[in-house]
């Protein structure tokens, strides 16, 4: 039997220690062990985009990250994100223009789209494309939700004059 490995990371603010499996990913650890389901698992190869999370700041593909490499990073999820408010606008845009049907998608694509609004937040249609283009929608063919986010950042925008 694999012997269990000690990790200790912080989460959506929480600091969290457990034992793992050293093969276990980081968006099984989440979903499975700290029951924070909004991280979706889609394909477990890191192509959709279900599973996106943030760690240390940077937007990742939970499936493709052993849970013991987060060792001491912090760790932000969808869930973090909606509790703190931080894409309640962007939320209210995906909802506004349809942006969403079967809602597979639409965690992990929130986490990408704040993250072009965050490093980008003049980004152009194209931009945003591209910059989502990782995670996959089978059911809005995408253009309601680059809608979403561009009218997200216009908004923004306008509050920050």
């Amino acid at each position: 039997m694999t012997d269990l490995v000690p990790i200790s990371l912080t989460v959506n603010g929480e600091r969290v220690s457990a034992q793992v499996l050293p093969r276990l990913n980081l968006a099984d650890f989440l979903r499975e062990q700290l029951g924070l389901t909004g991280t979706h698992v889609g394909c477990e190869h890191g192509v959709c985009g279900a599973c996106t999370v943030r760690v240390n700041g940077d937007t990742v593909r939970a499936c493709l990250l052993l849970a013991v490499q987060a060792e001491n990073a912090s760790v932000q999820t969808i869930e973090g994100l909606s509790d703190s408010g931080e894409v309640s606008d962007l939320q209210a845009a995906f909802r506004a223009r349809n942006a969403l049907q079967c809602g597979y998608c639409t965690p992990g694509m929130l986490m990408a789209a704040q993250d072009i609004l965050i490093h980008e937040p003049q980004a152009d249609r194209e931009q945003i494309r591209e910059h989502l283009s990782g995670n996959y929608c089978r059911c809005t063919g995408y253009h309601a939700i680059v809608d979403a986010v561009q009218a997200t950042a216009r908004a923004r925008s306008e509050q920050t004059r």
